[in-house]
């Protein structure tokens, strides 16, 4: 997908994003789960991602390596952030036009409460297959909270 743009509900803020993913991953953590009230559904935001209107953004450190913003006046989740790599997540509820979106992956596996499942057939991973991942990306940036709390 190409450029891309999302608002908030009350349209305080906004995201651009012109090198937008198309794939769409499933984090089934805890903390995920806790913050979304489901599996963070989300979509790389690519490199060039543009944060409209910051004013309206706060951000919660939600550990030593990883933060997750949203809008100030109405709530709006805009993003989940890997602070060293500045690598963006972004809920794909925001995008409007999700035609050319594919679900291809789940992580956290093992954390996935039994009450939903998702049809599609992914990749699916553990939260220690997703460390390993990690570790092989960026050894020297492992966090050692990894395994619990994305």
């Amino acid at each position: 997908m190409s450029y891309a743009t999302a608002q908030c509900l009350c349209g305080k803020t906004g995201i651009s994003a012109p090198n937008l993913g198309e794939s769409i991953g499933a984090c089934h953590c805890v903390m995920c789960r806790t913050w979304s009230g489901g599996p963070m559904l989300g979509v790389d935001g690519g490199e060039g991602l543009i944060l409209e209107n910051e004013a309206h953004i706060s951000v919660y450190s939600s550990s030593e390596w990883a933060e997750r913003g949203f809008c100030n006046v109405c709530g709006t989740h805009l993003f989940y952030r890997l602070v060293d790599s500045d690598k963006y997540y972004i809920p794909v509820g925001l995008f409007a036009d999700n035609d050319k979106f594919h679900f291809d992956e789940q992580i956290y596996v093992e954390q996935k409460p039994h009450y939903y499942d998702f049809a599609n057939k992914t990749k699916m991973m553990t939260g220690d297959e997703v460390v390993s991942e990690f570790e092989e990306q960026s050894p020297e940036q492992t966090p050692d909270d990894l395994k619990s709390y994305p």
